[in-house]
């Protein structure tokens, strides 16, 4: 690592530490040639995503529109925001494990109604209308009949995991 102070490119790492939550190491150095010391920070390089919308058109991934979506879904419904924190980090870490430059819209779509299914049936069912764009009743009926029908016809709305 090259000094900032004098260009030097001797430098060894004093101290090295873990910072939020592991994703980056925060590394003290010191100059071999003028003495001072610096910081650098280390993380795992992101390559970004870009989303490939229903119309063709291209814009990169964007984490609080999926959040923002997601609280639309949970409005009124006993969802804590903790929960919901954890979908959308769920929805992007499985996302980035699809290790792909560009993905369609709906993939990101179907990973958060799979999350919202575990968490609570009427937001999932909220976030499936939307998303699925449900015209009629018809497409309310026979969302709700695929959900009882996977066996979780006795567990309450808003009773699922982590709670």
């Amino acid at each position: 690592m090259k000094c900032p102070y004098c260009d030097n490119t001797d430098t060894k790492v004093v101290d090295s530490r873990p910072t939020d939550e592991g994703q980056v190491i925060r590394r003290r150095r010191e100059c071999e040639e003028c003495g001072r010391r610096f910081t650098t920070y280390e993380k795992i390089e992101e390559i970004p995503l870009i989303v490939v919308k229903k119309d063709g058109s291209r814009q990169a991934f964007d984490r609080s529109k999926v959040m923002s979506g997601i609280i639309k879904a949970c409005e009124k419904r006993p969802v804590p925001m903790d929960d919901i924190e954890k979908i959308v980090s769920n929805v992007e870490k499985g996302l980035s494990n699809l290790m792909l430059k560009e993905m369609d819209s709906s993939i990101i779509g179907e990973y958060v109604i799979e999350h919202l299914r575990e968490i609570d049936d009427v937001a999932y069912v909220r976030f499936a209308s939307v998303y699925r764009q449900f015209t009629d009743a018809e497409s309310f009926r026979k969302e709700i009949e695929k959900l009882l029908g996977d066996g979780k016809k006795g567990r309450p709305a808003g009773g699922g995991a982590g709670k």
